[in-house]
């Protein structure tokens, strides 16, 4: 099976740590984050995702709106500069133990996060970072 994420959820699930929008979308995004920690193989896709499930009954839902995708545009940018291939919907990455690290990294540094400018969350991505991404769901990746 493959994990369905949009770009900018390639961001968010390096500083997830059990919080959310909603109990629903909290324990869906739960499940995901046990899927991706052993290295499930990730799909982008444009718009609402396999995170998104919850939120998606809602048309007024963030996960709708023009903003969003810009961000998605953003993250696939930079992920896609940092691993030195494109990110098209449609693209297919592991969350390998290397990667995740990579990509933490990076994340830290401030060098992929220009999507996560104005991001209601980015206080708590601070403090995970600060924190040595410590309690984030996502932890392991494959080999």
């Amino acid at each position: 099976m493959t994990v369905r994420l949009r770009a900018h959820h390639l961001l968010c699930m390096l500083t997830y740590v059990g919080k959310g929008y909603s109990p629903a979308f909290v324990e869906n995004y739960e499940v995901i984050a046990a899927r991706l920690s052993t290295g499930e193989e990730i799909e982008l896709v444009a718009g609402p995702d396999d995170i998104c499930g919850p939120l998606t009954a809602d048309p007024e839902a963030h996960c709708h709106g023009p903003g969003v995708i810009e961000r998605d545009r953003e993250a696939a940018d930079a992920v896609a500069r940092l691993i030195g291939s494109p990110l098209p919907p449609g693209a297919r990455i592991t969350p390998s133990a290397a990667l995740l690290a990579r990509l933490r990294k990076t994340f830290a540094t401030g060098e992929i996060r220009r999507a996560c400018s104005g991001c209601e969350w980015s206080g708590l991505c601070d403090h995970l970072v600060d924190g040595g991404f410590s309690g984030v769901r996502v932890a392991r990746g494959a080999g």
